[in-house]
């Protein structure tokens, strides 16, 4: 049991880190109520709740808040992984690509599981000292619903050590 009381508490300020990140750098993070559900170095899950702040004409997600649950998936993973190592790097997006299988009619669930080559991309940065880039997958549920994709997302991460 106490694993499950470690993860939670993991979970609770990794998701109080967003908060305040929207709050104070990124609003719109912090309008659609973004929160991690579950963090570890090899995977992140962040959820958006389906409400109307995140809803379109059709009472789905609309597609800019489900653009930014693939940002959080992918860019909080990065930032929780660069924060694990004593280099300081920076962090920003080259480019985004969005495949919209479905219309997202719940809370929707954000995942990157590519945890093991985003460190390795941190560790080449911290290494190298030069711009380095690399493209990474969110893929986005509606677990309430189905286990089946409603959208997929392609994020280029570019990182390089500051000095």
């Amino acid at each position: 049991m106490k694993w499950f009381s470690n993860l939670f508490k993991e979970t609770t300020r990794e998701t109080f880190y967003l908060r305040w990140l929207g709050l104070t750098k990124i609003p719109l993070l912090f309008y659609v109520r973004a929160s991690i559900t579950e963090i570890s170095p090899e995977r992140m899950v962040v959820r958006i709740p389906l409400r109307r702040r995140t809803k379109n004409h059709l009472n789905s997600m609309y597609f800019g808040a489900l653009s930014a649950g693939a940002d959080c998936a992918v860019g909080v993973l990065a930032m929780y992984l660069i924060k694990k190592q004593p280099e300081n790097i920076a962090l920003v997006f080259k480019d985004f690509e969005a495949q919209f299988l479905k219309r997202a009619e719940g809370d929707v669930d954000f995942c990157c599981s590519q945890g093991k080559e985003i460190a390795e991309l941190v560790a080449q940065a911290a290494a190298s000292g030069e711009r380095v880039e690399r493209q990474f997958e969110a893929v986005a549920t509606v677990p309430s619903i189905s286990d089946e994709p409603v959208a997929r997302f392609k994020l280029t991460l570019s990182l390089k050590k500051r000095t």
